[in-house]
């Protein structure tokens, strides 16, 4: 068995019921999720969008809203003003260009207020069910400690590698496998190496 097998097969096991952890009705919602999770969990995103979505469920009703109805919603987030701009942006943007319809091209997606690569990435897979491979804080230093990337790699090589690494049928079912993994072995801070499956190439265990 290949090392790419090998972490697929291994992770599949711990985490049989990986899965985006955001909660959302469409793919508008996502999109509002993903821009908001930036620097924070996806625990305290959940808490917040129920309240911000039993007010402003679509892009319509969202691009209408006050930016102090908005700060309200987000407050407990961090960096909740520029959070409520952003959305607010990306909502009157999705109304003025896309007739309040999220597009579902990778091009038109980036284009959008607050949406980045990742985001764009995380909505073709969840949404749309385009092979993507986000790449998120926990993919990206996992990519590194597995030595699929080099440590001294941007996130858009890193990127490139985990798709070339790993067949294109499993690049979204990867993406979830690595940031369970992230959470709850391979830690930012004191990863638990020593019950780690992959610890024998690990970077982070050998240097």
């Amino acid at each position: 068995m290949n090392r790419s097998d090998f972490i697929y097969q291994t992770l599949e096991q711990m985490y049989p019921d990986a899965h985006c952890q955001l909660d959302y009705q469409t793919p508008f919602q996502l999109a509002v999720a993903v821009v908001l999770s930036a620097q924070t969990t996806d625990v305290a995103v959940n808490r917040v969008t129920g309240r911000l979505f039993a007010r402003y469920p679509d892009c319509p009703s969202l691009a209408e809203a006050s930016l102090s109805d908005l700060e309200e919603c987000l407050h407990e987030l961090g960096l909740y003003h520029n959070k409520a701009r952003n959305i607010s942006q990306l909502a009157k943007e999705v109304l003025r260009s896309h007739n309040g319809v999220l597009p579902d091209t990778f091009d038109e997606l980036v284009e959008l207020p607050g949406v980045g690569v990742k985001c764009a990435n995380v909505i073709m897979a969840e949404c749309y069910h385009v092979p993507s491979f986000a790449v998120d804080t926990h993919v990206n230093r996992i990519a590194r400690r597995l030595q699929i990337a080099e440590q001294t790699d941007s996130i858009t090589v890193v990127e490139k590698k985990l798709k070339e690494y790993f067949p294109k049928e499993r690049w979204i079912r990867m993406h979830h496998l690595l940031i369970f993994f992230g959470r709850n072995k391979c830690f930012a801070r004191k990863p638990d190496c020593n019950n780690c499956p992959f610890a024998e190439f690990c970077y982070e265990k050998n240097h």
